[in-house]
Formats: C-alpha cells, structure tokens, sequence
C-alpha cells in the first residue's frame, strides 16, 4: 500500500469532482472522465484517491477524549464540547458527518467498469470493488452509530439531488452495511504481498462486521463472524509485547486487523506531538482520567476497591502492567527520567502551559520517541510514519467473549479468549476462572473492564458508553486526575496527599448525547433532514 501513495497527487487532481461532500453545491463535472479509465494505473490511482481520509488517525488518539477515559484541554479542538454536555446543531464540538469517502467510492464503482478487460482482469477489478464497498461502508457504520439515521446514498448525487435526500433508518443502513461486508468478504485476499500492505484485507472486512454486529445486539450473527477470524485461514495471534505492539517498528504484526498508514513527508502524521508530554515538547492535549486508572486491577486480579493490599498512596504499585504500558503516571520512569506533573517547578506541573491537566498522559506510540527521531519512521514526533491500529485481534477476542456471554453461551472459550489477553506475557495478569467469575453478571462486569483498559486510548470507548446506556454515570461529574503531593526526582518515589485529587472539568450528560445532533450547516443546505431529538 505505501507505494501506491505516489499516486495520491494524481488521484486527487482527477477525484476532486468527486471528493466534495453530499451537499456541497460546487460543480462536480468540471473533469472530462473520457481521458480516464484507460488503463489499471488509472483505476488504482482513482482507488487510492479513495483510501486517502477514509479514516484518519487523530480520531482514534483522540475520541477516548469524548469518554471518561480522557480529557481534551483545548477547547478549540472540540471534544470537551460534546463530552462536558455543551454540543448542539450550531456547535457539535466533533462533527463526523461527511461525505467525502462515500462520494469517493460511489464515483469509483460507477466507472470502474470502464476500464477495458484487456487493460483490468476480472479477478483485480472484483477486488478493487471490494475495497471501495469496504471503505464507503466504513464511514456509513461511523456515521450512523453516532447520528442514527443518516441517508444511504449508492450514487453519485447531482447538485439538486443532493438538496432534497432525507435519512434512512439506522436499522436499514446497518443492514445494507452489513449485507456488504458478506458479499465482499471473498473477493478480499487474507493478506497482500509488501507493496500493498495497508489495502483491505478479508479479516479487516470480518473484523468490522463483527463490530457492527456486537455494536446492534447481533450477538449469535457476531459469534459466528469471530470464529471465522479465530481459524483458518487467518493466522491473527496476540503479539507477545503488549507495549512494543504499539512502536512502529512493529507495525503490520500479525495481531493488527486494519490500520492507518503513514510515511513521513510524503503522509506525514503529526499528531503524536499532541499526546507527548511538555518537557519532550509535545502539547498535552488528550489526558487519561483518573477513572481509567483506576479501572486497572491489582496484580492479585483484584478491584482496587476490593484489594485490600492496594495502598492508595502508593496507588502504582503491584498493578496490571497494562497500566504503565499504557499511561505516563506520576513516578514513572519515561525517556530517561521520572515523570513529575506534581511539582510546581516542572515542565509537566499540573496547570502549567502545555501540561497534562490530570497528571497523566496516554503512552500508546510514544513510549520511546526516539522512534522517531531522524529514523525511518520519524524525523520528529511532528512529523512521523508508521501505522494507527484501527482494529485488532485483541478487540475479536473481546467481542467473540462479549456476545457469548450476552447470548448466554458461557462455556470455556469465553474464558480462554479473555485469558489470552490477560495473559499475554509482558502482562501476565491473573487467569479469569469459573469460581472467580461464576455467572453471566460478573462475566459481563468482567469483560467490559478488560474492553476498557485492554484498548484504552484507542478510540472506542465512547462507542462502549453508547451501546451499554452508562453515560448518565460514566460522563457525569467531576473529571479528575492524580493526587497532589512530590515525586523524588533520583527514584521516582511518591509521596502523596489523601483525597487531594485535582479536578480537570465536569461533565454533564443528558440521554440525547447517545446520539449525536444533525449539524446545523447541513439542514441549512437541506431542509429535508430531521434532527435528533433534544437538539
């Protein structure tokens, strides 16, 4: 796939016609396509056109931000809107209603036939449809999960067309999301030679699926989908370093499902810098809370509210190590000195510029910037390759789980696959057993924990508020962060002051927030979409 970035320029002279959103009224015949379609170049250049913006990895480092596991302190950058209960039409805060890669991909299907078979075979150009049907059903399973209802638009509208579309009932565009997924799934190869790693794989296509289905209650569809990418042909298996999973060095192992690709210069991502902490000259700007923290168990497999070895002044200590793989903390040792958010003459003090406003900052690709620094993946944290995980064996592993035990099928293999993760070796935590989590009561509260700080910081815990209805005591209240106190600056050792926590915002939330408002400038457009209830 990353050589096919050489076509991007050439893609996007030709696509632009095709790159405006559903209601934007700019002309979108201004290109003659009887120049194009002449050859397989140009088809693969009009599909990479495609594959630029269908996902983008800022949305996955930041929309833990719309949840309880982090916090945005920038207001500019939208997210504290929505998640402290301020979104309406007019100021949506995230605005994740576009077009763009669906106009891409129905402009892409309705002329990819003519391309002459000589030039085409039939085998390529079925697979050239997949992925286009895969990128384009993507963005609707995004749109209609946080808006509901969204329109289910197959071609390519012209200008009044587009003024006068309504919205489909989300139930009809999960259904066509998924019928397309089945149907596509075969034509898609299990995985592709070193020049076109980053296309659409047939996992990547299951994985979604299964997403979908776990995210609309279809749990014996679900299932069902899970088993297929936990056998063969697919060889997807957990890698061994839970923290290294995220260097890029690492990227493309055989436990990533899809991802974001990136080179440096050519498609830069400069968004790491967002994350970093203020003395490596990053911003600070997605915090982890200390909720997500303290959702992490002891090493004993213990609640930290039912561990009565757990020392709340010492609150690092014996903890799943998936914690400090995943969160810069106060006392942890990071690019070659401990971590001090607490002291007022630090860079990284609490409420200095740039600093994280909780005293942690997410560490998922950057525990080591040096990867980044003047390599092949880096010429600094501003301007970086690699790869964003989008989905992962870890997430099938925890969705087969969850529909299990939601569909009451508990047998072995749910605890097998949750043992998997939490026994992978650099995390070795303690084996979930029937004596320990009897039921289907405790199972649940069991693998939504592990949902929640196996794929923290990567985007999909909104989604998991969403679907299981706890906004009202997830996103609720004060937003805290660590306790105040000193860190010893030759060690690392704590010490703190009880119940001194600071206070980094609050949250109100309301049922409407399970859907997100219609934004104003689209219904400005076109009258004819209805707005979600309460906006």
């Amino acid at each position: 796939m990353k050589k096919t970035f050489l076509y991007i320029l050439l893609a996007a002279t030709f696509s632009t016609g095709c790159k405006k959103n559903i209601l934007d009224t700019s002309p979108l015949d201004v290109y003659s396509d009887n120049s194009l379609w002449t050859s397989k170049n140009d088809a693969m250049a009009a599909l990479t056109g495609c594959y630029s913006g269908w996902e983008y990895g800022d949305n996955v480092i930041y929309d833990d931000c719309l949840s309880d596991n982090g916090i945005d302190q920038f207001p500019w950058e939208g997210y504290e809107t929505f998640a402290s209960g301020l979104a309406s039409a007019s100021n949506p805060g995230i605005n994740k209603y576009d077009y763009k890669t669906i106009q891409k991909c129905n402009w892409f299907l309705a002329n990819i036939d003519r391309v002459p078979e000589s030039a085409l075979d039939a085998t390529l150009r079925l697979r050239m449809k997949a992925e286009a049907r895969f990128l384009r059903a993507y963005r609707y399973f995004v749109m209609s999960q946080v808006y509901g209802d969204v329109p289910l638009v197959l071609k390519n509208l012209s200008i009044d067309e587009s003024k006068t579309i309504t919205r489909t009932a989300k139930a009809a565009v999960v259904d066509f999301v998924l019928k397309e997924l089945t149907e596509i799934a075969p034509a898609l190869p299990v995985n592709y030679s070193s020049g076109d790693i980053g296309r659409i794989t047939r996992g990547a296509t299951l994985g979604l699926k299964a997403r979908i289905e776990l995210f609309n209650a279809k749990y014996t569809d679900c299932i069902v989908t899970c088993q297929q990418l936990m056998t063969a042909p697919f060889t997807y298996r957990l890698f061994n370093d839970y923290e290294g999973l995220f260097r890029p060095q690492n990227s493309g192992n055989q436990e990533v499902i899809l991802d974001v690709q990136y080179l440096i210069n050519t498609n830069s991502f400069a968004t790491l810098g967002n994350m970093v902490i203020n003395s490596q000259g990053g911003w600070s700007s997605m915090a982890p809370t200390q909720s997500l923290v303290d959702a992490y168990e002891t090493k004993n497999g213990t609640v930290i509210q039912k561990d009565p070895a757990y020392n709340p002044l010492q609150p690092y200590q014996n903890r799943d190590p998936r914690l400090d793989a995943s969160i810069i903390r106060p006392g942890l040792k990071y690019m070659d000195q401990y971590f001090d958010p607490l002291s007022k003459k630090s860079h990284d003090a609490i409420g200095g510029n740039n600093a994280s406003p909780t005293g942690y900052n997410f560490k998922k690709y950057v525990s080591n910037l040096e990867d980044y620094d003047n390599t092949s993946y880096g010429v600094d944290i501003w301007n970086t390759g690699g790869s964003i995980i989008v989905m992962r064996y870890a997430e099938i592993l925890l969705t087969y789980a969850e529909a299990k035990i939601e569909a009451n099928q508990i047998d072995a293999s749910v605890y097998n696959t949750i043992n998997q993760i939490r026994q992978r070796p650099t995390v070795n935590m303690p084996a979930a057993t029937v004596s320990s989590y009897p039921d289907q009561s405790s199972l649940r509260t069991l693998v939504r924990r592990e949902r929640r700080v196996e794929l923290a910081g990567e985007g999909l815990r909104w989604y998991d508020i969403q679907r299981w209805k706890i906004g009202s005591t997830a996103m609720n209240g004060d937003v805290k962060g660590c306790l105040a106190g000193s860190v010893d600056p030759s060690n690392g050792n704590l010490s703190l002051t009880p119940n001194s926590n600071v206070v980094a915002g609050s949250r109100t939330f309301e049922d409407k927030f399970y859907l997100w408002p219609i934004p104003q400038k689209e219904r400005d457009i076109n009258s004819g979409l209805t707005q979600n209830t309460g906006y």
